[in-house]
């Protein structure tokens, strides 16, 4: 299949060739609350036809906040486990946060976008201030070098000076700064339908608008 690739522009005005819409994802998650938004993430990129692979990669602390949310038991089949299905994915590819020589810590590696879901204050500092020392850092540090497209999906309350600092470092480095608040002008019934729609904007926001998402009429 052929990959078309489109003129973007950066957070700095500057215009990049990206890949439009992505079709290779690397997907992270780390030790911050909302486990339920990274489940409704997975499975629409697992769902969704124009994804052809995703690299899925959670940190230690991401392990524990998912088992404690999500009800997982053990690490055994832990896509399917978040998934909440018998099976494994067909498309999402786990990747140990400690193997600093996967595939997707090399910039020859063509992975087109990278959503980090979600983002705890701890992996924005160090992704902002260049310590890429575990396999998340180091993906992220790519996709900056890369001009790759970068969405950090923070969840954190109240927020410092050193978060709202290293935002502003992250977004100026050419992420994108994706807060984890749900929308409520849809009127949502449940958690679930809030976690579906946080992902629909996710992926819209990288180049994959979904048919089944709100849209604001006025």
């Amino acid at each position: 299949m052929l990959r078309f690739r489109s003129l973007v522009r950066n957070s700095r005005g500057e215009w990049n060739l990206a890949a439009y819409p992505p079709q290779n994802l690397t997907v992270a998650t780390t030790g911050a609350s909302g486990s339920i938004f990274l489940r409704h993430f997975l499975l629409a990129v697992e769902g969704e036809r124009r994804i052809q692979t995703v690299n899925f990669v959670a940190s230690d602390s991401g392990l524990r906040v998912i088992a404690e949310e999500l009800g997982l038991r053990g690490r055994s089949q832990l896509l399917a486990q978040i998934l909440g299905r018998d099976k494994a994915p067909r498309k999402i590819r786990q990747q140990s946060n400690q193997d600093i020589g996967a595939n997707v810590a090399s910039g020859s590696y063509p992975a087109d976008a990278m959503v980090i879901l979600p983002c705890s204050m701890g992996t924005l500092a160090r992704i902002a201030n260049g310590v890429a020392s575990q396999l998340i850092e180091r993906a992220a540090d790519v996709c900056l070098k890369e001009k790759r497209p970068l969405v950090l999906c923070v969840r954190e309350t109240p927020l410092n000076k050193i978060h709202i600092r290293n935002m502003y470092r992250a977004a100026d480095a050419g992420a994108t700064v994706f807060p984890l608040i749900p929308a409520l002008y849809n009127r949502p019934a449940s958690i679930d339908a809030m976690a579906r729609e946080f992902a629909c904007r996710v992926l819209a926001h990288i180049g994959l608008p979904q048919p089944d998402a709100y849209r604001w009429k006025g």
